[in-house]
């Protein structure tokens, strides 16, 4: 695992416009923030606050219109989408609220496909691994409409760990699941990230997701309001002396 004082994340006085038929539109302004190799970030705020575009901008998916940002030490600013999704393909990994799962393809061939793309070798036997880590090991040739919401999130888990990414970005990983199935998906996500020293980064409106988080963020109008350090709370779902991936999945309900 990385060393926690190893900055994975930077950025600087970053600002993102729009222009529309008659203004612009500012959706962030002045964003500065460093994170640590390692390190569990969630990003709160209202609806429409930015906090989505933000993630975006992170993770190299969009550029800003000033400001820099730096993953890995590669300056995600200065590039083009090609040289973004070379930098994204070594080092990042994503689960969406909508999963995002191609639905031509199994359970095996959703969880490959990044690996394949970044020419891992022993892709389908990662994979198959990470599926029975994730307790789906029956179901790796079941296609996405033969799954639950909280199946097809599993199989976006375990595709977002396939490359073993240095960061993993998350947006709403929770949001259309069911409370229960909810719980389960966020200890199976912290558990991952704490096997694999993955640092995390999310954006949420659950508060009891966000306080899982070492440090969370809070984002208003397109700035950045307020910072502050959690003491990771623990639940009866995520005890001290946490269980293993594959243990935890033992009790979710399809």
């Amino acid at each position: 695992m990385k060393l926690k004082s190893d900055i994975i994340l930077k950025v600087s006085d970053l600002a993102k416009s729009v222009k529309l038929e008659n203004h612009i539109l500012d959706l962030l302004s002045e964003i500065n923030l460093a994170v640590s190799a390692g390190e569990t970030l969630a990003i709160v705020g209202a609806s429409g606050s930015g906090k989505t575009t933000l993630l975006s901008l992170l993770a190299g998916l969009d550029l800003p219109s000033s400001g820099s940002i730096e993953l890995k030490g590669h300056a995600l600013h200065t590039m083009d989408e090609e040289q973004r999704s070379a930098v994204r393909a070594q080092h990042v990994g994503f689960i969406f609220q909508q999963f995002l799962l191609v639905n031509s393809l199994t359970a095996l061939e959703n969880v490959m496909l990044p690996a394949e793309l970044a020419n891992m070798e022993n892709a389908e036997e990662r994979a198959k691994q990470l599926l029975e880590q994730v307790d789906l090991g029956e179901r790796i040739n079941h296609f996405p409409s033969q799954m639950s919401g909280g199946e097809q999130q599993r199989v976006a888990i375990a595709r977002a760990f396939i490359t073993q990414p240095d960061i993993l970005f998350a947006d709403e990983p929770t949001g259309n699941l069911d409370s229960n199935t909810g719980k389960h998906i966020t200890k199976l996500l912290f558990d991952l990230n704490k096997e694999n020293g993955t640092t995390l980064i999310l954006v949420t409106h659950d508060e009891k997701l966000a306080a899982r988080c070492g440090r969370r963020i809070v984002v208003d109008s397109g700035r950045l309001v307020t910072e502050t350090s959690n003491t990771p709370i623990e639940t009866s779902e995520a005890p001290k002396a946490a269980a293993s991936a594959s243990d935890t999945l033992r009790t979710v309900n399809e």
